[in-house]
């Protein structure tokens, strides 16, 4: 070991805090020439997941209601297994941090053998549509998402 501290971290340690959960089939369209899931279907599955959590959080209504709400700022992904079809995928989301306009969403995407097949990250910003510019997380959203976590930030 050289001295050096090895780190290791176990795959239920990696799942710890994902508290929102979405289940969706895998589609034979997905497929791409090379017998696998391409990736641009996982940043579809990540989409799905995103609004899923918006929808739990109540953010799609306040958007309705008051035309403030959600816009993505920015999405990453690290591809670790390859998907196929046929076959179901699960989306686990969770708030990593609040900002004053922003909040950080995580994704872990698990194939049918409860595997990693990808770990993602989407930037959310609080958008007033009416105004054209970033708006503050309302306090109850906050407070919302604190919930749907079992956690302060």
């Amino acid at each position: 070991m050289n001295g050096k501290l090895m780190i290791f971290t176990t795959k239920s340690a990696i799942m710890e805090g994902y508290n929102t959960e979405l289940k969706l089939r895998i589609d034979w369209s997905e497929m791409d020439l090379f017998g696998h899931v391409n990736n641009v279907s996982f940043f579809k599955y990540i989409q799905a997941a995103r609004v899923n959590y918006w929808d739990k959080i109540d953010l799609n209504r306040m958007h309705a209601n008051q035309n403030i709400g959600p816009i993505l700022a920015s999405t990453g992904c690290q591809f670790k297994k390859p998907l196929f079809f046929p076959g179901n995928i699960t989306i686990k989301s969770r708030v990593e941090f609040i900002k004053n306009t922003s909040f950080s969403l995580q994704h872990i995407l698990l194939n049918d053998t409860n595997e990693i097949a990808a770990e993602a990250e989407d930037i959310i910003v609080i958008y007033d549509f009416n105004k054209n510019e970033k708006a503050g997380i309302p306090g109850f959203l906050k407070v919302t998402i604190e919930k749907t976590e079992g956690k302060s930030f």
